[in-house]
């Protein structure tokens, strides 16, 4: 089988300007050649094109690949994770991972919350702040004693992903830190914010490979704080700058498997997500679970990608990882009653 690999390469943004942290949604060239290796070990012919601009150029020559493997991010906007599906949903050509809906639905995390909700999953409650004038009435809420939720509040940018706009400075308990974060984040990221209820409890993520009753879980792993100062969040630079010595990684325990798996497996079938992705959940002061959001289109670099490590911990190597992506999404090419 051919197979065309699309992504979009940190080093080129970087070289364009881009800062670390505007660049971290993008795959470095490791990830790329393992990626290519990996696929290449299964036994198909792999073409690395690049981008959207240098994938819609290589089509337009008449190109026509039996599959393209694309973990492209996009540039910006909202839709932004959409972008080459949109291109190749349009050329009919098929495509690895979730769908154009599905991918647009998942990067905006408030309507996700709410599709998830309409799924009876419990996530916290939120809000959503698209303006200074909107984060001017919720301020007026809570100091008329009426807010949507009782501080403290987590507040992030509502379509990023790799932790970018959340640091130790995201969980908020008054209203004068709620106002200058906001406004930073109104500011920095010209996105709207998302407000939400802080939950202060463990924090998991369970990795789904498959498609509809094909899904099954890989596994799932918590996420352990090494200090006082970053027990509570899962910042870029906990990610990026000293994973090494702020977070670790381990299996939670047997018992807590049934509804962290349960749960995701009930998100993932119910949005439509395909092939491979993660989900993550947080547990409120009483233990009970809660969705934070979904990636349908999780990193897989195979050293520090979420979706690579907990497969790891589960007892499957990155070309087994790999290898049941690309099962996934060969097997909805052979059924005829599911779109592609």
């Amino acid at each position: 089988m051919h197979i065309a690999l699309s992504y979009d390469l940190q080093e080129d943004y970087l070289a364009c300007g881009y800062s670390p942290e505007m660049a971290a949604e993008f795959d470095s060239q490791e990830t790329v050649d393992a990626l290519a290796s990996a696929i290449a070990r299964h036994g198909h012919d792999v073409t690395r094109v690049g981008n959207h601009d240098a994938l819609a150029a290589w089509l337009a020559t008449g190109q026509r690949p039996d599959l393209v493997f694309n973990i492209c991010e996009g540039e910006r906007g909202l839709g932004r994770e959409a972008r080459v599906p949109t291109l190749l949903e349009t050329a009919q050509i098929p495509f690895a991972f979730s769908d154009v809906a599905v991918l647009t639905l998942a990067l905006h995390k408030g309507l996700c919350k709410l599709a998830v909700r309409g799924l009876g999953i419990a996530t916290a409650d939120f809000c959503q702040v698209d303006s200074l004038a909107a984060l001017d009435q919720l301020l007026l809420d809570f100091k008329a004693g009426d807010p949507p939720m009782p501080f403290p509040v987590f507040a992030k940018p509502v379509a990023e992903g790799t932790s970018k706009g959340v640091d130790g400075f995201s969980r908020i308990d008054s209203c004068d830190n709620l106002f200058q974060r906001c406004r930073a984040l109104l500011e920095q990221f010209r996105q709207p914010v998302l407000v939400e209820r802080y939950l202060p409890g463990r924090e998991f993520t369970v990795g789904i490979v498959g498609t509809g009753d094909r899904a099954r879980v890989v596994g799932a792993m918590e996420i352990v704080f090494a200090h006082a100062d970053t027990a509570s969040v899962y910042s870029y630079a906990a990610k990026f700058v000293a994973n090494s010595s702020w977070i670790r990684y381990r299996v939670p325990e047997p018992e807590l498997y049934p509804s962290l798996s349960e749960a995701a497996l009930k998100i993932w079938r119910g949005l439509g997500c395909r092939d491979g992705g993660r989900i993550d959940f947080r547990e409120d002061a009483q233990g009970k679970i809660h969705f934070l959001e979904i990636n349908p289109l999780s990193g897989l670099n195979p050293d520090y990608g979420d979706l690579p490590i907990l497969s790891k911990l589960a007892g499957q190597d990155y070309d087994a990882l790999v290898g049941a992506i690309l099962t996934s999404a060969m097997e909805r090419l052979e059924d005829r009653h599911v779109s592609v």
